[in-house]
């Protein structure tokens, strides 16, 4: 996997933290489609795969639910980061020019992968965490659920693609960054409005 590639899952994680964990370790499980690095074989360890899924059937659970989803999105202010630290790290760990050149230019490279796909992650996160709150207060609640499915698909998409076509996953990452500052944006243009309707009342 290429630099590209790296972007488009520590992006997914940014979204859910367990969806691209769980793809590159079942792929690299079951499959021949995607081959890590000793170092990061333990990304498809049996009981790590478990705990993952049912960590992720609790997100996509809470996640839907208006107010527990702005505490769910707290909490993973720091899984989402870690998440897309190690998938970053492990899908170029598998480029040995990449893993290599990023050795000798600093000191303790596979850090400095970890470091910026953890950015990478943090970065998307707080733009769906901030985003999220807007949509439930201009929706009353009911956007929770549809946003929720609909970055949980776009997860499961972007890690996918990621892996198998990263060019179009850069492109969803692109349209993913795209929607959430609309709706930052549409949310603002509300606030005046919602203002003056209280202020009426």
């Amino acid at each position: 996997m290429d630099l590209v590639s790296a972007f488009g899952l520590g992006s997914a994680a940014g979204l859910n933290a367990y969806v691209p964990m769980l793809a590159l370790g079942l792929l690299a499980r079951f499959t021949d489609a995607v081959t890590l690095p000793p170092e990061w074989s333990w990304l498809t360890d049996t009981w790590l795969l478990t705990i993952v899924g049912v960590l992720a059937l609790v997100e996509f659970i809470a996640d839907k639910v208006p107010a527990v989803d702005s505490i769910n999105d707290t909490i993973q202010s720091l899984v989402r980061p870690a998440s897309g630290g190690i998938v970053f790290a492990s899908a170029l760990g598998s480029d040995p020019q990449v893993a290599t050149d990023s050795a000798t230019a600093f000191s303790g490279g596979r850090w400095v992968l970890f470091a910026v796909g953890a950015v990478v992650a943090l970065i998307v996160h707080l733009m769906k965490s901030t985003a999220r709150p807007v949509a439930n207060v201009s929706s009353a609640g009911l956007a929770a659920p549809v946003l929720s499915l609909g970055e949980d698909v776009t997860s499961v998409a972007l890690s996918l693609m990621a892996i198998f076509a990263p060019i179009i996953a850069l492109v969803l990452v692109v349209a993913a960054v795209g929607f959430f500052i609309w709706l930052l944006r549409r949310g603002a243009r509300l606030a005046p409005d919602r203002r003056q309707d209280r202020g009426a009342a």
